[in-house]
């Protein structure tokens, strides 16, 4: 993920694909000829994804030049580390809730001195034990992406520490999830949801930290854009999908009757 930690650096607008749900390299292939799109979110936290689609999916992606991490719970460090080793650039943390959880993300991540992760370099990211230890530390701790979620009610009363926890490259706000907790399930224009959204933004400003979200439709990306959001996950699989068969089927609506049970 080095470019695109150098382009959040820069203050550049980063454009994210999803993919859990009807993840294959094939897909990642079409995402890519398609264009627009820089990072790939590999979601192993709702999508049930293996450790062979994602050294399939990230295979595919770096043919047309598409970083990726994988969105993974903090439950297990072993799982965090061979995410990495198959081929994904960092983790998204999700159900962050503390500065102390966030900080053992980073842990889990990174290579001694800053972390605990395992040493092993004979795997894809160590360029399968070509890469001379010393150098696959160095690059690997300097290169791979952090970012953790906010969630949780914890998590954003909590938001300003989680966001001065060095290393953290990205704070991320899940909406859906954050509406949930604030009792306003899916409003996300609710001053409530918005407030604390307010917040996060507030919270990253003052730590220097970039944010990024899931767009509830083009009117809120651009209000999280004034904002400051630089990261924006707004194509999943799933989603792309039906709006597909949704438009094919709005193209030939001649061909169907009026309520809509079957060709004519």
């Amino acid at each position: 993920m080095k470019r695109t930690k150098e382009r959040l650096a820069r203050g550049e607008v980063i454009k994210g694909f999803g993919l859990g749900q009807l993840i294959s390299p094939k897909f990642v292939e079409v995402v890519g000829v398609q264009g627009g799109f820089d990072v790939l979110w590999l979601d192993h936290e709702h999508g049930g994804i293996t450790l062979k689609d994602v050294e399939l999916a990230t295979l595919a992606a770096r043919a047309y030049g598409l970083e990726s991490f994988v969105r993974t719970p903090a439950t297990d460090y072993a799982q965090v580390m061979r995410w990495l080793e198959a081929g994904a650039g960092g983790v998204m943390i999700s159900m962050v809730r503390t500065e102390d959880e966030a900080e053992q993300a980073v842990r889990w991540v990174k290579f001694a001195p800053r972390g605990q992760r395992g040493l092993n370099g004979s795997n894809r990211d160590g360029r399968f034990g070509l890469e001379p230890l010393a150098e696959y530390v160095a690059r690997a701790n300097a290169e791979t992406f952090v970012g953790v979620q906010i969630e949780t009610a914890e998590a954003l009363d909590r938001v300003e520490a989680i966001a001065r926890v060095p290393d953290v490259d990205l704070v991320f706000v899940g909406p859906v999830d954050l509406s949930q907790v604030l009792g306003r399930t899916g409003q996300f224009d609710h001053p409530d949801c918005l407030g604390a959204i307010e917040r996060i933004a507030s919270a990253c400003r003052s730590a220097g930290k970039p944010w990024g979200i899931v767009p509830q439709g083009p009117d809120h990306a651009r209000r999280m854009r004034q904002w400051g959001c630089q990261l924006f996950v707004f194509g999943f699989d799933i989603r792309v999908v039906h709006a597909g068969i949704a438009a094919t089927r709005e193209r030939y609506e001649t061909l169907y009757e009026p309520v809509g049970t079957g060709l004519i």
